[in-house]
C-alpha cells in the first residue's frame, strides 16, 4: 500500500557520497558541501506526512522506500521508531544508524546515499529533473 508520495528535484551540486544517510529537503539550492542530499525542492518534509504514515512510524513499522526517475528504480527499507518526532518542517533524512533527531524519518536503514544506484544518481544531477519517492507498507 502506498502511504505517500513526495516530488523532489535534481541539482547539479547532488554527489549521494555519504556512507549513513540520505536526506530529501525543501531548500531550492544545496552546495558540494551536502552529500547525503538525494533531492531538493521536495514537496514535503517530516512535518508534512500524513497522519497514517506519521502513525505507522511512530509504531516502528518497516517501510519500503521507492524512488523513481524516468526509467531508474531504487529500493530500500527502513523503520519507524516511537520516539521519532517527525517535526522539522524543511527536511526529512533516512539514517542507517539509530540515530534520531527531529529530521531523522526512517532509522536503520538498508541503504544511504552512497549505495544508491550510479544511473539514478546521474539522472538526478539534472537541475531541476523532477523524481518521485514512495512510502510503502509492507505490513498492509
Amino acid at each position: 500500500m502506498i502511504l505517500e508520495k513526495i516530488f523532489a528535484c535534481g541539482h547539479e551540486n547532488i554527489s549521494c557520497i555519504h556512507s549513513s544517510t540520505i536526506e530529501l529537503t525543501k531548500d531550492a539550492h544545496i552546495t558540494k558541501r551536502g552529500t547525503c542530499i538525494l533531492g531538493i525542492n521536495a514537496t514535503k518534509a517530516c512535518i508534512d506526512l500524513n497522519d497514517i504514515t506519521k502513525k505507522k512510524i511512530k509504531n516502528g513499522n518497516k517501510l519500503t522506500i521507492i524512488i523513481n526517475i524516468d526509467n531508474e528504480r531504487e529500493m530500500f527499507y527502513g523503520y519507524g521508531n516511537p520516539n521519532l518526532t517527525l517535526v522539522n518542517k524543511n527536511d526529512m533524512v533516512f539514517r542507517k544508524s539509530s540515530f534520531i533527531c527531529d529530521r531523522t524519518v526512517l532509522i536503520r536503514c538498508s541503504k544511504a546515499s552512497n549505495d544508491l544506484n550510479k544511473n539514478l544518481i546521474n539522472k538526478i544531477k539534472v537541475s531541476n529533473k523532477q523524481f518521485s519517492i514512495q512510502f510503502i507498507d509492507d505490513e498492509f
